[in-house]
Order: C-alpha cells, then sequence, then structure tokens
C-alpha cells in the first residue's frame, strides 16, 4: 500500500488472486498464497554482533511471524522491481513462483540459509 491508498492495493491483490485462478485451476487463490509463503519463509537469518570490537555476523533462527513478515516484503518487493509488467500480473508471478518452490523469493531465502551456514563458526556469540 503506497502513500495510504488501500483500495489500491485491494484491486491489485484481488486481480493477481483472479489470475493466479485461471492460471492454476485446481486450487484457491488463498492456499496457493499460503503455500507461497510458507516455501519463501526463512527458518534462519544472520545479525550483526560487536564483539571485542570486531564484527560477527551471527546466525539467529527467525522468529515464525518475523519470518511470515519477511515472506511477504520479498513476495510484494520482487513483484514491485519487475518494471514494465503491470503489478497485479507481477504480483501473481511471484506468488505462483514461490508456490512452486521456485522464483526470487526462494533464491533470496536460500541466500540467506547460505549466509547463515556459512557463519555457523559464530553462533556462540548469540545471546
Amino acid at each position: 500500500m503506497t502513500q495510504g491508498k488501500r483500495t489500491v492495493a485491494q484491486r491489485i491483490v484481488y486481480d493477481a488472486f483472479e489470475q493466479m485462478e485461471e492460471k492454476q485451476p485446481g486450487s484457491t487463490a488463498v492456499e496457493m498464497l499460503e503455500r507461497a509463503i510458507e516455501n519463501a519463509k526463512p527458518r534462519l537469518e544472520v545479525k550483526s554482533r560487536r564483539v571485542g570490537g570486531a564484527t560477527y555476523q551471527v546466525p539467529m533462527e527467525v522468529t515464525s511471524d518475523r519470518s511470515e513478515a519477511l515472506a511477504l516484503r520479498w513476495l510484494v518487493g520482487f513483484a514491485k522491481a519487475k518494471k514494465g509488467t503491470p503489478m497485479k500480473r507481477a504480483l501473481a508471478t511471484e506468488i505462483l513462483e514461490a508456490y512452486e518452490g521456485e522464483g526470487n523469493c526462494i533464491r533470496r531465502r536460500d541466500e540467506v540459509h547460505r549466509m547463515a551456514q556459512a557463519n555457523k563458526a559464530f553462533a556462540h556469540f548469540r545471546w
């Protein structure tokens, strides 16, 4: 929702849902959105911790609320980044790709997980 334009945002989401149901006739748009969010949720992330003058990227578990918020933020952000296509089509495409386990959101989640895995040695700085 940009600049408080709620009705515009609602129209975009509902139109995206209609397009999703046309492309995947077997299931409802809400089910697809829930599964897309579930697929895009990160389980781990890295946070910066300053210890003794050095900054470490410390892997931490993500709470369920934050992981859901990140997944939604990534879905909308990657849809906005698709210039030249209408927002409703871009949002529908991003949700469908995440539903199928591919696309930008899944790549971002995997990238965050890779960062956490690479910095596993600093997990003892977690507090």
